[in-house]
């Protein structure tokens, strides 16, 4: 068994640039993999290794300027969810478009896991899913507002034509590890919102915690790894994924005539051209002759 952490922190990095070098020095000599993105808003990603490697790679990230207080979301994987490693420098470690947007400086009212379900079932609370569109269709939770965003950088302007539809209520956001909230709640704020919760530990904690007979979560979490989704107890769902779309594929999309192993599914049929469906063929080729040969083939 694998050990996942899925991390964030909002802290002050001068030069994100010098962490990059030590921090993949530390985890690549674990054995870790993942992404790990570093801006100068801080530090995101999610990584996989033995306990030992996790526990020798958090142990530095720890060590890094503001991140002594560093909070992580651990789960379990049967095999390796990753293919490498990647240490990127990013303009933003989750990308909202918004430069007044400042998560250290104000963010909504944290909701611990054991009390979010009494806050959503409240009538003047509104639940809204900050996730995109593909994350909230296979799992969110019970009568959450999805606003079908593609990505996160969407989401502001879809509040300011639907925030006359929840015009005093009070809001309660929640996305997969909580690091979106941190933003989307401080936008909030900016937009004069008084009333601003969100799920802390996001809805891998939730599902972690909320046994699943008290739970209002419906479906699947849909994670930024090779496992897919992960359901209550953080156990691997049955989902896969689409490698010529990147969107979660359920077993009975499948069976469909839509459906070519890492070539089309029943989302993404008529978004390619003939030369991308016979590059992708090429590449799945590849996948199989390297499976074939009991190595891992990158490009997957």
């Amino acid at each position: 068994m694998f050990t996942v952490a899925a991390l964030y922190r909002f802290t002050r990095f001068e030069d994100p640039s010098a962490l990059r070098g030590p921090l993949t020095h530390v985890a690549f000599a674990n054995g870790v993999k993942g992404t790990l993105l570093l801006a100068h808003e801080g530090i995101n990603g999610t990584i996989a290794g033995t306990r030992s490697g996790i526990d020798a790679t958090l142990e530095h990230i720890r060590t890094l300027p503001g991140c002594a207080g560093l909070e992580w979301k651990e789960s379990a994987a049967t095999d390796m969810p990753f293919s490498r490693l990647k240490v990127r420098l990013k303009k933003e470690i989750v990308t909202m478009g918004q430069p007044h947007v400042d998560p250290m400086a104000s963010v909504g009212t944290y909701i611990a896991p054991e009390d979010w379900n009494d806050l959503i079932e409240r009538e003047d609370v509104v639940t809204i899913d900050t996730r995109n569109d593909y994350e909230v269709a296979i799992g969110t939770f019970a009568n959450a507002v999805d606003p079908d965003t593609k990505s996160f950088g969407e989401f502001p302007d879809w509040w300011k034509e639907n925030a006359h539809r929840f015009k005093g209520k009070k809001i309660a956001m929640f996305c997969t590890g909580g690091i979106r909230c941190e933003k989307a709640t401080n936008y909030l704020i900016g937009e004069g919102v008084e009333d601003v919760f969100h799920l802390k530990g996001g809805i891998l904690k939730y599902l972690e915690e909320v046994p699943e007979n008290q739970s209002t979560w419906q479906g699947d979490c849909f994670v930024f790894d090779q496992r897919v989704s992960v359901r209550h107890g953080l156990v691997e769902g049955e989902f896969d994924l689409c490698y010529a779309c990147r969107r979660p594929l359920s077993q009975d999309e499948k069976t469909t005539a839509a459906y070519e192993a890492g070539v089309s599914c029943p989302a993404c049929l008529d978004e390619f051209t003939d030369a991308d469906r016979a590059r992708f063929r090429e590449r799945q080729r590849q996948i199989e002759l390297s499976k074939e040969r009991g190595t891992h083939h990158l490009g997957r």
